[in-house]
C-alpha cells in the first residue's frame, strides 16, 4: 500500500510516499520549514503544501511532536501551545482533503525501527529515543506499543531532560561530542533506573553520526543507532496509518 508519510518537527516538515509493506521511500524526500508560530492554521498550510507537491490524494500519517490520544494534541511539545486540546486528524483532513491518520513522532518512529529497522524481530522491553530539537521516545514491551510515553520531559539535574541533552541543546551550547555524551549518560542512566530496557535504540537526525558518542556510553542495555534513522518518523507515521495502528 501506498501512503503519504509526514513527520512534523519543531524545525522541519518532512515528507515522503511510502511503500508500507517493505518501509521503503518510494520517492525523494520534501523538506519544508515548520512555520513560526506554528499554530494549527499555519501548521496545516504546511501539510496541504506537502500533499500537493507529491500531487496526492490518498491516505495520509503524520507524526507530531506531542502525546496525542484519540487524534487530540494533549500537549505541544515545540509547537504552538494553540495546538492543545485540538483534534489534529480533523484540522489536517480538512487542510488536505484526505484521510489523516495522527500519532506521536516518536511512536511513529518508534513503529518503523519495530517493524523494518534495529527492533525487528526484538522481545522484551525495546525503548527508542529521538535526539533531535527534543527528546521523544517510544516504549515497546514484546513488540506492543506503551504510547505516548514522554520520557524527554523527565526531570535531569533541575531541568527537563530535552532542555539537558537534546541534539539541539548539544548545537546551541557548541558542546563537544565528549561533553554531550556525558549528558547523554545522566539521561540514560535515568531511563535504566527506571524502565530496565533489554534495547535503546538511538534515533534522529543526530544518529547518522551515532560513532561519535554511542561507544562513550556505558548502559547495561544492548544500545544500538536507529537503522532507518531521519526517514523513521515518515515510514511509521505511513505504516501506522496504512495498518490503522491508531484510534481516529
Amino acid at each position: 500500500m501506498k501512503v503519504l508519510g509526514i513527520d512534523i518537527g519543531g524545525s522541519g516538515v518532512k515528507g515522503a510516499i511510502v511503500d508500507t509493506r517493505t518501509g521503503r521511500l518510494l520517492t525523494d524526500r520534501c523538506r519544508l520549514k515548520t512555520p513560526d508560530p506554528a499554530t494549527p492554521k499555519a501548521v496545516a498550510g504546511t501539510v496541504r503544501n506537502m500533499a500537493v507537491h507529491f500531487s496526492w490524494k490518498g491516505p495520509i500519517g503524520c507524526g507530531m511532536p506531542g502525546p496525542i490520544k484519540v487524534g487530540r494534541m494533549m500537549r505541544a511539545n515545540n509547537l504552538h501551545k494553540s495546538w492543545i486540546g485540538v483534534k489534529a486528524s480533523e484540522v489536517f483532513t480538512r487542510s488536505t482533503g484526505c484521510p489523516v491518520v495522527v500519532l506521536n513522532d516518536a511512536d511513529a518512529a518508534g513503529y518503523a525501527e519495530m517493524a523494518f529497522g534495529a527492533g525487528r524481530g526484538e522481545r522484551g522491553v525495546v525503548i527508542l529515543v529521538t535526539l533531535g530539537t527534543g527528546i521523544g521516545s517510544a516504549v515497546f514491551i514484546d513488540g506492543h506499543l506503551v504510547p505516548n510515553t514522554e520520557l524527554g520531559q523527565m526531570e535531569l539535574n533541575g531541568k527537563r531532560a530535552e532542555l539537558r541533552a537534546s541534539a539541539k541543546v548539544r548545537k546551541e551550547k557548541n558542546l563537544t561530542w565528549t561533553g554531550w555524551a556525558k549528558r547523554l549518560q545522566a539521561y540514560f542512566d535515568l531511563v535504566e533506573l527506571l524502565f530496565w530496557p533489554d534495547l535503546i535504540i538511538v534515533g534522529g537526525g543526530v544518529s547518522r553520526r551515532a560513532d561519535r558518542f554511542l561507544p562513550m556510553l556505558k548502559v547495561r542495555a544492548r544500545i544500538v543507532p536507529a537503522q532507518l534513522r531521519n526517514e523513521a518518523g515518515i515510514i511509521g507515521a505511513a505504516w501506522s496509518a496504512a495498518t490503522k495502528r491508531v484510534r481516529h
